[in-house]
């Protein structure tokens, strides 16, 4: 009894030995995150749940599987991170409906003014006020946010994209690129699957609704969204990793001659100047 008492204080003792040397872990990643969300956004919130998460992440690390704790603590952190802005429920079918809105409301008034309206106009228009007007957009920022970030913690436990430890100066440049690699692979996807990504990580749109437009089962539904993760994943590798991917089994069979078609889709929609001038948005897919 008493060596049990000891050795669950030992595990505790070691839990909290782990959660102190890696604080900066939780800082690091709310001012990650923060430069992508609304600056009204609470810091002290994202940092209460990144300090969960990295608690969570102690009491669950296990160090005979071979993983390093930072890499282990950081998709507990960040998956503690969207889970407090998902609580917020920020960017619903609403504010969709509303971004929408005033996207049609911007292209009628550039048709009629010949020039690009102002948000005074647009929210004249709409017979609202301009705050409302950056309300939504602030709101659909937040959310394509969210399910930008949610690719990543989707899936089998491998990170989508190749993790970077590095800590050069130019890591930021080398994030904003495979930010951009990513954006251009979902643009590169077969249609269907591209829809599936889109309608599920970023409409927020069930694998019923999903399945009833496609005019598939929900389980068909599930099957092309790990189909399509499972190509992002290698073209990614097959840009960002070439020497990591893995061998093919039948060079020059049709398998892989739609996979090489597909990763050179990737590698044509632009150069690499391109991908580093401003961050890249899935957003950026979806429809007006």
């Amino acid at each position: 009894m008493v060596h049990a008492m000891h050795g669950a204080q030992g595990t505790r003792e070691a839990e909290d030995a782990l959660v102190r040397a890696h604080l900066p872990l939780v800082h690091y990643l709310v001012a990650e995150m923060s430069q992508r969300i609304p600056s009204y956004v609470s810091r002290d919130d994202l940092e209460s749940a990144g300090m969960a998460g990295l608690a969570q992440a102690a009491r669950g690390f296990d160090a005979e599987r071979g993983v390093p704790f930072d890499r282990f603590a950081s998709r507990r952190i960040r998956g503690a991170l969207l889970d407090e802005l998902r609580s917020r429920d920020w960017a619903t079918r609403s504010v969709r409906a509303s971004a929408r809105a005033a996207h049609k409301a911007g292209e009628e008034l550039t048709a009629v003014l010949g020039r690009a309206p102002s948000p005074a106009e647009v929210a004249e228009k709409l017979g609202c006020d301009v705050s409302d007007l950056h309300a939504v957009a602030a709101g659909v920022a937040q959310a394509n946010v969210v399910n930008y970030e949610s690719l990543f913690e989707d899936g089998s436990g491998d990170d989508l994209l190749p993790v970077d430890e590095g800590d050069a100066p130019d890591a930021c440049l080398l994030e904003r690129e495979r930010q951009a690699y990513l954006v251009d692979a979902v643009a590169a996807l077969p249609a269907r699957l591209q829809k599936v990504v889109i309608g599920y990580f970023f409409e927020e749109r069930s694998m019923h609704d999903l399945g009833e437009e496609l005019g598939v089962t929900d389980s068909r539904i599930s099957q092309m969204r790990a189909e399509a993760l499972t190509l992002l994943r290698e073209g990614l590798e097959a840009h960002l990793q070439p020497d990591a991917a893995p061998a093919v089994t039948r060079p020059g069979g049709r398998v892989a001659r739609r996979k090489d078609a597909y990763f050179a889709a990737i590698g044509d929609r632009r150069g690499t100047l391109e991908r580093l001038a401003r961050p890249a948005s899935l957003g950026d897919l979806l429809p007006a």
